[in-house]
């Protein structure tokens, strides 16, 4: 039963509930990964590298807001729960301990890769169903891959 009726087709509004709902799950768990690092990175590029995980996480905040509201508008309800999160997130898991600057830098790519390649199939397949959804993908996703270019600048 959904309280908020959709204008999409029953088939669109799958599609686009899909697509929403996994954005939000990389969202918070890029969210949880830069944060993790953030409080454990140490190293001789420690505050520069500290400091470019905070921005992350709070683009990441930002935008899991944003699709999530916007799956409500359109009647689905999301799902940024701890257990969806981890059965669903696309981001790989992050060591415990202290974590050298340079495996924090690389650890950071290769979230934001995976965030992002799964965020160019949303775009794709929300086009025609909902340009307005496809719209919110596309924002956040040129503002991951801003970060994505930054984190492997660091690395180079």
């Amino acid at each position: 039963m959904s309280v908020v009726k959709s204008s999409l087709s029953e088939a669109d509004l799958k599609t686009v509930g899909d697509a929403l709902r996994g954005a939000l799950v990389d969202l918070v768990d890029l969210a949880l990964v830069a944060k993790q690092v953030h409080w454990n990175v140490v190293g001789p590029r420690f505050r520069s590298v500290h400091l470019q995980l905070d921005e992350v996480v709070d683009t990441a905040r930002q935008h899991s807001d944003t699709v999530a509201e916007r799956a409500s508008a359109i009647g689905v309800t999301p799902d940024g729960r701890a257990a969806t999160v981890a059965a669903q997130s696309a981001i790989g898991a992050v060591p415990e301990g202290w974590i050298k600057d340079g495996d924090a830098v690389r650890t950071l790519v290769d979230a934001l890769g995976a965030v992002t390649g799964r965020m160019r199939e949303r775009i794709e397949v929300t086009a025609d169903p909902d340009p307005v959804s496809q719209d919110v993908l596309i924002g956040l996703t040129a503002d991951l891959e801003k970060h994505a270019w930054m984190f492997q600048a660091e690395s180079a």
